[in-house]
């Protein structure tokens, strides 16, 4: 099991490989449904860094953050889907979710230096791995508010990378 950092580098990606199970520490954004198109109206309009959101190098989970803890949702949802190509542009380094994506959004990841990671929804195992966590904008969503999770040993598995795929 490879450990990495955030920032995630182009070189850590660059030696990633599909299947490999890799864990991360340090801080992770967390997005779904109602927090990702936004966020990507953020980057389009260049307002996304006035609230101190920092891209590059970055890792977007796909998941709401409740009392519960956090579990990964599915990351072929429309909107979800939808908003990997212009997070991945804008310098996220790995989306973790679960489930197949289409074969744009791999070339576009591929296109990128970017790669998607999966999690089995394992709700304790992750929250155990949470050291901090707070809302970093859209907290009128609630728990899918865009939260900042800040996380020691958080494990996934690379799913795509490099044109390659699991599914």
């Amino acid at each position: 099991m490879k450990a990495i950092n955030t920032p995630i580098t182009e070189y850590m990606i660059e030696n990633l490989s599909v299947g490999q199970i890799i864990t991360v520490s340090g801080q992770i954004l967390t997005g779904r449904d109602a927090v990702l198109p936004k966020l990507v109206a953020l980057i389009e309009n260049d307002k996304h860094k006035e609230l101190g959101i920092e891209l590059k190098g970055s890792v977007i989970f796909h998941t709401a953050v409740s009392p519960a803890g956090v579990g990964p949702t599915s990351s072929n949802k429309l909107d979800i889907e939808r908003s990997i190509p212009e997070l991945a542009k804008a310098g996220v380094k790995i989306h973790l979710g679960k489930g197949a994506l289409k074969p744009s959004t791999l070339e576009s990841l591929y296109k990128n230096n970017s790669v998607y990671a999966i999690i089995p929804p394992i709700t304790a195992l992750l929250s155990s791995k949470i050291i901090k966590k707070e809302i970093v904008a859209f907290g009128e969503e609630g728990m899918e508010a865009l939260h900042l999770l800040t996380v020691k040993e958080f494990p996934m598995i690379i799913a795509a990378a490099h044109g390659k795929t699991l599914y």
